[in-house]
C-alpha cells in the first residue's frame, strides 16, 4: 500500500511532541529529519493548530485542535458508557433492541446497541451512518437545529430511502415542529420497510443534543397493540435519566 510522505512526517513530528515540549533543533534530531524540513512542518501544524507555541519559550507543544478530536472520541465513549444501563432496561422493558446514536454531520451515527432476546431480532446498526431525515434519531436531532439550518438541509433535497419517507418540505417543516414539542420521534419503515422505530434526545446542561436513545423493531410487532405513547415515554424517560447522569 503506497503511504504518503507527508503524512507520515507530521505524524512523527506530532508524536515526538506528544511525551515532550521540543525546540526544531532537538525534533528533527529525533525524528531524523533535516532541520528545514521539521521546520516547515511544524509552521504548518501549528497553522492548523495541531501544535502550538509554548509561551516564551523556543519549543512547541501539542495544539487544541489534536486534544479537540480526542476529546471529541472521549465523549462518545463515555456516553456510551453511561447509557448502556439504559439501553439494558429498555431492551427488557420493551423486548425490542436498544440503540444509542450521535450527531455526524448531516447524518446520525449509530454507536451501540443493546439485543433484547427475541428469536426474530432487528440488525445491529452499530457503526451505520444515515441521512438525519430517514430515521427519528436523525429527527430529533434535525428539529432541535437552527431554522436556517434546518432549510438549508431540505434545500439539498430530501432523498426518500422507501414509499413511506417524508420528502415534503413543508410536512418536514412541521413534523419538526412537532418532534421538538413532544420530545420524540417515530418513524414508521421510513428508513427500511418492515422497521420501525422512536427516538428521543439526550442533553448536555445547555440543552443541547448531545446524542439520541432509540428503540426498534420489525413493524408486524413494533408497536403492534402496545400504546406508542407509552412505548415514547419509556425512551423519553431513559433519555432524561442519562441526560441528568451527563449533568
Amino acid at each position: 500500500m503506497a503511504r504518503v510522505q507527508s503524512i507520515e512526517r507530521a505524524f512523527l513530528v506530532l508524536d515526538a511532541v506528544s511525551s515532550t515540549d521540543l525546540g526544531i533543533t532537538e525534533l528533527a534530531s529525533r525524528v531524523g529529519m533535516p532541520k528545514s524540513t521539521v521546520a516547515r512542518i511544524v509552521n504548518t501544524l501549528v497553522e492548523l493548530k495541531a501544535l502550538e507555541r509554548v509561551p516564551e519559550e523556543p519549543t512547541y507543544r501539542i495544539g487544541p485542535k489534536v486534544y479537540g478530536l480526542a476529546a471529541g472520541q472521549s465523549r462518545v465513549a463515555d456516553l456510551i458508557y453511561r447509557s448502556f444501563p439504559h439501553l439494558r432496561m429498555l431492551a427488557r422493558e420493551l423486548g425490542e433492541d436498544a440503540g444509542l446514536s450521535v450527531p455526524d454531520g448531516n447524518r446520525v451515527h449509530y454507536v451501540a446497541q443493546e439485543d433484547a432476546e427475541n428469536n426474530i431480532a432487528v440488525r445491529d446498526w452499530t457503526g451505520t451512518l444515515i441521512p438525519l431525515h430517514v430515521v427519528p434519531s436523525g429527527l430529533v436531532i434535525l428539529s432541535h437545529w437552527p431554522a436556517e439550518q434546518v432549510q438549508s438541509y431540505i434545500d439539498n433535497g430530501l432523498t426518500p430511502y422507501t414509499p413511506k419517507t417524508v420528502t415534503d418540505p413543508q410536512l418536514m417543516l412541521r413534523r419538526l415542529k412537532r418532534i421538538r414539542d413532544q420530545g420524540h420521534a417515530w418513524g414508521i419503515e421510513e428508513f427500511a420497510e418492515g422497521i420501525s422505530s422512536v427516538a428521543a434526545p439526550i442533553y448536555d446542561r445547555h440543552s443541547r443534543v448531545l446524542g439520541v436513545i432509540h428503540v426498534h423493531g420489525p413493524s408486524y410487532r413494533f408497536p403492534g397493540d402496545a400504546d406508542p405513547d407509552g412505548i415514547a415515554a419509556a425512551v423519553i424517560e431513559a433519555a432524561v435519566r442519562v441526560s441528568r447522569r451527563l449533568r
